[in-house]
């Protein structure tokens, strides 16, 4: 008997598996992809609708900086003290910190 229930319980839920009812719903994938004059490849996404944060990817990687918004002068400036983003109008600029390293410039959407 506790064979037959073992059975008919796997039966369940390996229909359910099928109808994917125990799988994550998938995040929308919204991020931003822009390309750099260095042709580096920057993807990017606020995080709030506050635009006080972003999330950024460079080169597509798996890697992701979380970037909080500090005072700058023109348009907005995101950083985690290793990574900065200034986003100004429709192009961007992305370096590292630390060694003020351009990644890339002049950066905008495909």
């Amino acid at each position: 008997m506790k064979g037959l229930i073992a059975v008919a319980a796997l039966g369940l839920l390996g229909g359910c598996a099928q109808l994917g009812l125990f799988q994550p719903s998938a995040p929308a994938d919204d991020w931003i992809t822009w390309t750099c004059d260095s042709q580096a490849t920057v993807l990017w996404r606020y995080t709030d609708a506050g635009r006080k944060e972003v999330d950024v990817r460079l080169g597509g990687g798996d890697q992701v900086y979380r970037l909080k918004e500090e005072p700058g002068a023109s348009g907005a400036l995101y950083s985690d003290n290793m990574l900065a983003f200034h986003i100004k109008g429709e192009e961007g600029l992305v370096y590292w910190v630390a060694t003020n390293d351009l990644i890339g410039r002049g950066c905008k959407a495909q």
